[in-house]
């Protein structure tokens, strides 16, 4: 009895992309960093920054929501280019009920200033 079917062997397949499959379809993003614009990469800057003085100051329930916000933020921004409306407004009213940070720390107004607060 005869075996009709295709031998197929793939080797090392580390960082690749491909489909299998009469209507498959492969997208690569391997090594393409996401496209930010320059609201973006200044939001991501200030964002740095501000988490980068937070560790400089005494933490507590409001600078640790706002440093997890922050990274949060960062993360999303790196991942994707930009940060959605929503964390945008996370980030303002967790800054809004930081008046006090704001007022010491100037990173923090830069990052209000780009969330629009």
């Amino acid at each position: 009895m005869a075996n009709d079917e295709p031998n197929v062997s793939f080797g090392d397949v580390s960082h690749s992309t491909f489909a299998v499959g009469s209507h498959a379809r492969a997208v690569s993003h391997h090594g393409t960093a996401p496209q930010r614009d320059e609201i973006a990469e200044q939001l991501l800057t200030a964002v740095r920054e501000l988490r980068a003085d937070l560790a400089r100051v005494r933490a507590s329930e409001e600078t640790d929501a706002l440093h997890r916000a922050l990274a949060e933020t960062e993360e999303e921004i790196t991942r994707t280019g930009s940060a959605a409306p929503s964390r945008r407004e996370r980030l303002r009213e967790l800054l809004g009920d930081s008046q006090a940070l704001l007022n010491v720390l100037a990173s923090a107004g830069a990052v209000a200033a780009l969330v629009g607060l």
